[in-house]
């Protein structure tokens, strides 16, 4: 059953509740096997930071014995950290995920995750604990931190559960840097798992199972009800001490015959689970609307990631990944939106693609540390080529001068463009198969990469002419609209997005 009136309606019903929290936090989105058109599992998302974002296809890669990598955070976090170094494995896997250059005491570059070669898909998500947890973390704190923690698993995973185990492992090593609690969604083509990383210095870790017939949508990550003999429990995992702590702290009493709920319990005290109304719908009401659209497709959750009431300016970009059993690890695709998916189209990138665009690498807008340095001369002609980043931004900042006007225009074509893609998919990517069965496996990366790369070109194009567009229509129909502040950077208002007085419920202005 496809979404109804009445469901969008109640969604649009529900409350704003203002969090400081809420800011460059990232949503993600799981579907299980059994709720998608083609029995594959889905996942989606955005990342929400100021910072760029560039897309990258690591290469798998070999690593010579004694290795080390940096993870952590410096004490420039808002919860001060050391660096420290962790040995390396011998062998990192491919993948592809979107960088950022810029959290406060996080080295760059950062990541919230992507996919790899084995069809392990990781988003990272924030998930603030209870203030006592957060004022318990060490000073300086040590261990790999959120970023960290999605590339390793990125790097190391050959399923979604070997994933968790990594994260369990790793804190159980080397502790845990945090800015106060966070999530990660990892999943493969039959399971998912949301896992919890807690503040405190305690080594806290919880994780939960997502089987074919779930939903869940992050934002922020959560886990609730927890059986007490979880270790015995194959739909769950943590921390040997996860429940013993919670008792020596008074938040929990394993014989008041009540249910171990793990955000009562570790989670912030001041709202619920999954109705907590974080920016301008409830998780609850995401994933009701996700149901009712079943059997979902992936266009139907680029549709999720694109709404335009959480794909806004602090949307980085919008990432949706089909993980479906059999597929070569050269065919394993994930679309990216290269901004908020409200004003960019979603791209199909292949694992087997061997070069990204200039346009879609590193540029010096909105990186960290441009503004007090010149460019390096390796980046000349990188930086010399037009940014799909800021091209597509120019494009949000735009269409939200007249939300009611040029949004449904803008998404209709962006839509128009995306389904030229899908079009395209089947003899793409049969012709890809092809090729690697009959032993020509350079020349089917040629192919992905020549049809990636033209159709991130072409998406350059729609994009300046979108721009064209929208600015000479503004200009001819209300005038272009004058700054009245002396401040171009926000100091901590509304975002720039396609609603009006950041309420969904009221009418959008149609002037």
């Amino acid at each position: 059953m496809k979404i109804s009136p009445l469901s969008i309606s109640m969604v649009l019903a529900l409350p704003v509740i203002a969090s400081s929290q809420v800011a460059w936090a990232s949503y993600a989105f799981y579907v299980g096997k059994n709720l998608t058109q083609d029995q594959s599992v889905l996942v989606g998302g955005t990342g929400e930071e100021v910072s760029s974002h560039w897309l990258e296809i690591v290469p798998a890669a070999d690593h010579e014995s004694g290795s080390t990598i940096e993870v952590g955070v410096t004490d420039a976090a808002y919860l001060p950290g050391r660096l420290i170094e962790i040995s390396q494995v011998s062998h990192t896997f491919r993948y592809l995920s979107m960088s950022y250059s810029d959290y406060e005491g996080f080295p760059a570059p950062l990541t919230n995750g992507g996919v790899n070669e084995h069809q392990v898909a990781v988003r990272d998500v924030w998930a603030t604990n209870r203030e006592a947890l957060i004022d318990m973390t060490p000073s300086p704190q040590r261990g790999p931190q959120y970023s960290d923690l999605a590339r390793l698993v990125l790097e190391c995973a050959k399923t979604a559960r070997e994933g968790v185990e990594l994260i369990g492992e790793l804190i159980a090593e080397h502790g845990y840097s945090t800015y106060g609690g966070n999530t990660h969604l990892i999943a493969d083509p039959d399971e998912g798992w949301v896992v919890w990383e807690f503040a405190g210095g305690q080594g806290l870790w919880a994780a939960e199972r997502l089987g074919p017939d779930d939903v869940r949508v992050l934002y922020p990550g959560y886990i609730e009800e927890f059986p007490l003999d979880y270790q015995q429990n194959p739909d769950f995992m943590g921390s040997d001490n996860l429940i013993t702590f919670a008792e020596q702290q008074g938040w929990f009493d394993s014989q008041a015959d009540e249910p171990f709920n793990i955000f009562e319990v570790y989670g912030r005290q001041d709202t619920q689970a999954r109705t907590g109304g974080y920016k301008y719908m409830t998780q609850a009401a995401l994933e009701e609307a996700a149901k009712e659209m079943a059997p979902v497709t992936e266009q139907e959750m680029m549709a999720r990631v694109r709404d335009h009431r959480i794909a806004d300016d602090e949307a980085g970009y919008g990432q949706v990944v089909s993980l479906k059993q059999g597929v070569d690890a050269d065919l394993v695709r994930i679309w990216v939106a290269p901004t908020g998916s409200v004003a960019a189209p979603f791209l199909p990138w292949w694992l087997g693609v061997q070069q990204v665009p200039l346009e879609y690498g590193q540029h010096r807008y909105l990186t960290k540390g441009a503004a007090a340095s010149f460019l390096n001369p390796d980046f000349q002609i990188q930086e010399a080529s037009d940014f799909a980043g800021r091209r597509f931004k120019q494009v949000m900042y735009l269409m939200c001068e007249k939300p009611a006007v040029y949004r449904p225009k803008v998404t209709e074509m962006l839509e128009g463009f995306e389904q030229a893609s899908f079009d395209d998919m089947a003899w793409i990517e049969r012709s890809a198969q092809t090729l690697i069965d009959q032993g020509q496996r350079e020349d089917a990366q040629t192919l992905l990469t020549f049809y990636a790369n033209s159709r991130a070109e072409e998406a350059m194009d729609l994009g300046e002419t979108l721009v064209d567009w929208l600015y000479v229509s503004l200009k001819l129909t209300s005038g272009l609209r004058q700054p009245e502040s002396e401040q171009i950077n926000d100091p901590g208002g509304e975002t720039v997005n396609c609603l009006v007085d950041a309420d969904p419920v009221k009418p959008q202005d149609a002037q």
